[in-house]
């Protein structure tokens, strides 16, 4: 299933492993939405793309520098607690089956996060 072709309207997308682009990602964006993106994109167009987006009233891409501090960490704390962000969590994997969770990211079918549940040792 491709995840682009998702009728719902998001105020973000972020994707954080370069598997899409802003030309894909745009429709599913809200008139003034946000995609974030961790890759330069296709020939690079990432590092312009916020500069151009940004002259405009709609949807702007953002290439973020990263960035460690409190009011980061505090702000996304936020975000979680309060069901304001929800990743999507295609599959959860047991540690026992982690070759099996590595081959299905590597078909390139997955959307959204593959999990890793680890239990502690008593």
């Amino acid at each position: 299933m491709d995840f682009t072709h998702d009728e719902h309207r998001y105020d973000a997308v972020f994707d954080a492993v370069g598997k899409s682009s802003f030309g894909r990602c745009r429709r599913l964006l809200k008139p003034r939405g946000l995609y974030l993106t961790t890759d330069l994109g296709p020939w690079s167009q990432n590092v312009v793309l916020p500069v151009v987006t940004r002259l405009g009233r709609g949807r702007r891409v953002l290439l973020p520098l990263p960035i460690e501090n409190r009011e980061v960490i505090e702000y996304l704390h936020d975000r979680i607690a309060s069901g304001r962000f929800r990743p999507v969590v295609d599959r959860d994997y047991p540690l026992e089956h982690i070759v099996d969770a590595y081959r299905y990211v590597e078909t390139g079918q997955k959307v959204g996060n593959v999990l890793i549940t680890v239990v502690p040792a008593n």
